[in-house]
């Protein structure tokens, strides 16, 4: 049997997007699936950096990919932020972010790279010029085996506060307990004679306020953001950091697989360099913004002295050595990147 179809049927079922087949029988065109990405968050929901970095990255994906791609940043954590890298590896959640020092061992030696002292002073410069040392060489290395990075990336200079004592020289430290993130800083602390407990950043109030802990080792925003002038009386600043972090931006390695490749583009380009310079201008603006929030609330700001500043230079170059020869056993160049990394932010080790 034949069926006749009218001009007006046709020119309604060229409307609605209806394809003809050779039959003259109308099919609806199948529409591409939507995608749903879960986000797993452990900084507090009103963080800086998650209003305006992760929360504005996730609503420029969506646009980007005409709401093929949505991503669901969940308001609580799915596990404790030192498990959030083999979170996105095993697809506990599809898209996670953390501290490579958070995770013991060794497995994320090359990062620290971006922890060590007088980096940068500008967080934008800093993760640019990290996320392009790790394109280079890191990545090559198969650092972030088992995912796909969507970036890497630096807070702004790390800097200690404490309720005990003004830090002006190396030997202020002594004895002072003082939580760090690990890594670099932890080691640091050791060979300055200060006692560093590991903790992540959302159990720093508790042991802080409780006296655990005589202070921490801190970016300026983190005071604010965890709600510590309470508790604090002098922060120390040193031109770089005194220490650096490095932080991942990685999703599940077979959900990217899965995206259509207009998608993959599309998140590729607002990732990256692009989100390194995001975040990082989140982390200038909130570190300015807290700062003044730190003086208001009668904590002493204090800039290290040249004498503070050259015990620092003997300590990390040590330390820095170290790492480079731990490095070129795993084929990565860790004197070259650090020297690129400095010529890109303008800093030069004190002499």
């Amino acid at each position: 049997m034949t069926t006749t179809l009218s001009r007006r049927t046709l020119i309604r079922a060229a409307g609605a997007g209806v394809a003809i087949g050779a039959a003259g029988t109308a099919w609806p065109r199948r529409a591409a699936a939507a995608t749903t990405l879960t986000f797993s968050s452990w900084l507090p929901p009103r963080h800086p950096v998650v209003v305006n970095a992760f929360e504005p990255w996730a609503e420029d994906v969506k646009k980007a990919t005409d709401g093929r791609v949505s991503i669901r940043i969940f308001p609580k954590p799915l596990g404790g932020a030192p498990a959030h890298f083999d979170m996105a590896r095993d697809g506990v959640a599809d898209i996670t972010y953390g501290l490579h020092s958070f995770t013991p061992g060794d497995r994320f030696l090359l990062s620290r790279l971006a922890e060590f002292s007088f980096l940068g002073n500008d967080a934008a410069d800093l993760s640019v010029a990290y996320w392009k040392q790790f394109q280079a060489k890191l990545d090559k290395a198969k650092l972030h085996e088992g995912v796909h990075t969507l970036g890497v990336f630096t807070h702004g200079p790390g800097v200690i506060h404490n309720n005990l004592r003004p830090i002006r020289t190396a030997a202020d430290l002594k004895g002072l307990r003082l939580r760090v993130p690990g890594g670099y800083v932890s080691d640091l602390m050791n060979k300055l004679g200060a006692s560093p407990l590991l903790a992540p950043s959302p159990e720093v109030y508790e042991i802080l306020s409780k006296k655990v802990i005589d202070g921490v080792t801190f970016t300026l925003e983190a005071v604010t953001a965890f709600k510590l002038t309470d508790h604090l009386k002098h922060t120390t600043t040193v031109p770089g950091g005194i220490y650096n972090t490095s932080w991942f931006f990685v999703m599940n390695q077979g959900k990217w697989n899965a995206l259509e490749d207009r998608d993959k583009q599309a998140i590729a380009d607002l990732s990256g360099e692009a989100f390194a310079r995001r975040v990082g201008k989140a982390w200038i603006d909130a570190d300015n913004a807290a700062l003044e929030k730190i003086k208001a609330a009668g904590i002493e700001v204090i800039q290290a002295d040249p004498a503070f500043v050259k015990d620092l230079v003997v300590q990390t170059s040590a330390l820095e050595e170290d790492w480079a020869k731990l490095a070129d056993g795993r084929g990565v160049d860790g004197r070259a990147a650090l020297k690129e990394i400095r010529a890109a932010t303008g800093i030069a080790l004190p002499s």
